[in-house]
C-alpha cells in the first residue's frame, strides 16, 4: 500500500497546487449562488480526477505493466517524453510571465465565471481537472506508475482514493473556508486569488520544470 501511495503522492500534489484551478474555485465562491455552484465544481473536480485515473490504471494494469517487459518499457519511454514535454511548457510559460507591475492576462472565460450554473461548474471542474494539459499529464504519470507496479486491487484502490483526496485538498479547503469562516475567508481568499493571478506564469513553470525531471526521473529509473 505504502508504496502505491508514494507513487501517486507527488503528483497529486502538483495537481493540488495548480492556480487555475484554485482561481476558478475562489471566482465560484463569490458569484451568487457560491454554496451550491462551490459544491457542483468540487463532486466535478473529484469525478474526474477519479474516472481518469481508475481508467489509466485499468489500462496499464490490463496491458501487464507489471510484468510484461514491453509494456512496461513503452509506459517508462511514454513518462519520458511526457517529462519532456512539461519542460518545454514551463520554458514557455517561464517566458510568457509578465514583467514588474505589468498585470498578469488570464483566460476570457474567467469573466463569466462569476455568473456560471452548478450544472457548468460541474462541467468546468471536470475539464480543469482532466482536459488540462499538465494535470492530464501528472494524472496520467501517477497512475500509468500504479499499473507498473504490480499492486493488489485492494492497494491501487487505496492509492488511487488517496490521489484523488490529495489532488482536491486546496478545492476542498477553498469551498471549507468559504462556508464556515465568513467575511474573514472572503478576504483571504480574495488575496490568495490576487496573488494566483499575477503570478500565475511563474508558478506554472515551476510545476512544469518540477514534475517535467519527475516524470523523466521515473521513466529512465525504471528502464535502468
Amino acid at each position: 500500500m505504502g508504496q502505491g501511495i508514494s507513487e501517486v503522492l507527488p503528483f497529486a500534489i502538483g495537481i493540488a497546487i495548480s492556480p487555475i484551478p484554485i482561481i476558478a474555485i475562489v471566482l465560484i465562491l463569490f458569484s451568487n449562488r457560491a454554496t451550491v455552484n462551490g459544491l457542483s465544481f468540487l463532486f466535478g473536480w473529484v469525478l474526474g480526477l477519479a474516472v481518469v485515473g481508475t481508467v489509466v490504471y485499468l489500462f496499464a494494469d490490463a496491458a501487464n505493466a507489471a510484468t510484461d517487459s514491453t509494456t512496461s518499457d513503452s509506459i517508462s519511454w511514454g513518462k519520458i517524453l511526457l517529462g519532456v514535454l512539461l519542460l518545454s511548457l514551463a520554458r514557455r510559460n517561464f517566458a510568457k510571465r509578465p514583467t514588474p507591475g505589468q498585470p498578469e492576462a488570464l483566460p476570457k472565460w474567467m469573466s463569466t465565471v462569476e455568473t456560471i450554473t452548478p450544472v457548468k461548474a460541474m462541467g468546468l471542474a471536470i475539464v480543469l481537472a482532466v482536459v488540462n494539459p499538465k494535470n492530464l499529464i501528472l494524472a496520467v504519470g501517477a497512475c500509468a506508475g500504479l499499473g507498473q507496479l504490480g499492486l493488489s486491487t485492494e492497494d491501487a484502490v487505496v492509492a488511487i482514493i488517496v490521489f484523488v483526496a490529495v489532488s482536491s485538498v486546496s478545492i476542498l479547503f477553498a469551498v471549507g473556508y468559504e462556508l464556515l469562516g465568513g467575511e474573514r475567508a472572503h478576504q483571504t481568499l480574495d488575496h490568495m486569488k490576487e496573488w494566483m493571478t499575477q503570478h500565475n506564469h511563474a508558478v506554472m513553470a515551476v510545476l512544469f520544470l518540477v514534475f517535467g525531471v519527475v516524470l523523466i526521473a521515473k521513466g529512465i529509473g525504471l528502464l535502468a
